[in-house]
């Protein structure tokens, strides 16, 4: 039987810490061989790495051969419920398991995709997001979502009067905003006690699903990073003392890299999912930096723009980085740290038009592409779900000017690229004040070959590399499990084009960037008294 090279995590019993050591792996059952042995009779069998992310409005996974060729992709489409104002949930059970376990039959039942085959799977999905749970790990409500669930407004300012602002981000790298769990966890206590009586331990969308098929009570450090202010980036360890502050009780799960093998897949998850059981299993990550690993930008001075349901960054670095704007972290390898950027809106928002206008995207996009850059006088912020960086202000709105009777959904879509483009362009220069170093941009997510990156790489200035597979998560969560067992993937993704910045388009673009940074600060007020006063009960 053959052996692969990796790595695995173990715990050391003392101390509760997962301990990272070389090993070599055997295949996990006798029929999973990469090749039959001479003589044996046994059927030719690649290894086979499945890698599933569960997003915002849909989940994706794919089975990728070691050499990096995608095998077989499987996508379910779900709905995010929005209960109330500010309020995003997903149900752990009808969305996040019943995804995955119906993707990876899906995958298994691929022609060329054999059950025997799969060698280890990696997971990823969105986060921060707070999915309470009982001792046995049991959801008890569904789960809060990251930065676009603002419900903890109060409880953000009520600990970051309490705990300081400057110790805050001195300790965590990020300051507390509506991205941070442990606002939510407070949130939770003070507003569903029944529920927070019944709480033990909290899953994130990746954590969840390794609970689920390996039984172990883990969360990967990046993620752990976005627990302000449960995490200190420094030490990389919990922050017990604030975290039984903020959630006195609850019992932290165990710490571990991305990339780590952190259990096998158990005969209960088997029989779920259709894996054969001792199936490693990685730690996983929140969807935007296993995007990251699918087009390897993990070295420092990689920086990820994602077109997604929201617009987010990453730029790695070989030190800890912090500003009050942005959220810093460790990075997705043990040597790294993270300076990160999100916006509330971007794909949701074109989504949000579409629908309106009862049209399709491929019209939208054939309409925009005849508008003039600048979308005839249209200037937009994309505030429609508020902002997060670098404005944290959940009471932010969406606001269009310069609507004449001549503007049609052409030039309104335009101006919807437009504004998130400037978005992006807000977010990288809060990056060059943290002193971040951006190397090169790679853009990834489903937007990522249309007009929007053109939009975007005239309003910044700079070049986009785009890579063979943009819609990655999955493909990272893949990669990341491929190279827990030893093998090179550095060169599954490879880049096939780049973007450059129109110039004519960007001296419109330069023109108007002042005016919507002008535009935010003269609308907030009306804004913010429009927000107190809106309901859709």
């Amino acid at each position: 039987m053959q052996l692969i090279p990796g790595t695995f995590a173990t715990y050391d019993e003392e101390t509760d810490e997962r301990m990272t050591r070389a090993s070599t792996y055997e295949w996990p059952h006798a029929s999973a061989r990469p090749q039959a042995e001479a003589g044996d009779g046994g059927p030719v069998c690649e290894p086979v790495f499945l890698g599933i992310d569960i997003g915002t409005g849909s989940s994706k996974g794919v089975a990728v051969r070691a050499d990096g060729r995608v095998l077989a992709r499987a996508t379910r489409p779900h709905r995010t419920a929005t209960p109330r104002p500010g309020w995003f949930e997903h149900d752990a059970e009808t969305v996040w398991w019943a995804d995955f376990t119906g993707i990876v039959r899906e995958l298994l039942a691929t022609e060329g995709v054999a059950a025997r085959a799969v060698a280890a799977v990696g997971v990823s999905g969105i986060g921060p997001c707070l999915l309470p749970a009982d001792a046995a790990g049991r959801p008890l409500r569904p789960a809060i979502l990251y930065g676009v669930d603002t419900r903890a407004t109060a409880e953000i300012a009520e600990l970051t009067a309490e705990l300081g602002a400057q110790e805050i981000l001195a300790r965590g790298g990020s300051p507390l905003t509506s991205q941070a769990v442990g606002p939510k966890l407070r949130w939770l206590a003070r507003h569903e006690p029944d529920v927070w009586r019944a709480t033990r331990r909290f899953f994130m969308a990746s954590s969840l699903l390794v609970h689920r098929l390996t039984g172990e009570y883990v969360l990967d450090h990046h993620s752990a990073g976005q627990c302000d202010p449960l995490y200190d980036l420094d030490a990389r360890r919990w922050s017990d003392t604030w975290a039984q502050r903020v959630a006195p009780g609850l019992e932290l799960p165990a710490l571990a890299w991305p990339g780590e093998v952190v259990g096998t897949v158990h005969a209960a998850a088997a029989a779920a999912t259709g894996l054969p059981e001792g199936v490693p299993v990685t730690a996983g990550t929140i969807d935007a930096w296993a995007e990251a690993a699918s087009v390897d930008a993990l070295a420092p001075g990689d920086t990820m723009v994602m077109y997604g349901s929201t617009m987010f960054l990453t730029v790695m670095g070989e030190r800890p980085m912090r500003h009050p704007a942005l959220w810093g972290t460790t990075g997705v390898r043990p040597d790294s740290y993270c300076l990160a950027a999100g916006m509330a809106t971007s794909g949701s928002l074109t989504d949000w038009l579409r629908e309106l206008t009862g049209s399709d995207f491929a019209t939208l996009l054939a309409e925009a592409e005849r508008v003039p850059p600048g979308s005839r006088g249209l200037l937009m912020l994309p505030y429609f779900a508020g902002e997060r960086t670098p404005l944290f202000d959940p009471r932010a709105r969406g606001t269009v000017i310069g609507l004449t009777l001549g503007h049609g959904r052409a030039e309104l879509y335009r101006a919807v690229l437009e504004a998130t483009a400037f978005g992006v362009r807000h977010n990288l220069e809060a990056f060059a004040d943290a002193g971040a170093r951006i190397d090169r941009l790679v853009a990834v997510g489903g937007g990522a070959r249309s007009l929007w990156t053109a939009i975007v790489s005239a309003a910044i200035g700079l070049p986009q590399q785009i890579p063979a597979e943009t819609v990655g998560a999955c493909l990272g969560d893949a990669a990341l499990a491929a190279g827990a067992l030893g093998v090179d993937t550095s060169g599954w993704n490879p880049i096939v084009a780049t973007v450059e910045p129109d110039e004519a388009w960007r001296a419109v673009y330069d023109r108007r960037y002042p005016l919507y940074r002008e535009l935010y600060d003269a609308t907030r007020r009306i804004s913010h008294a429009l927000a107190d006063e809106t309901t859709f009960e």
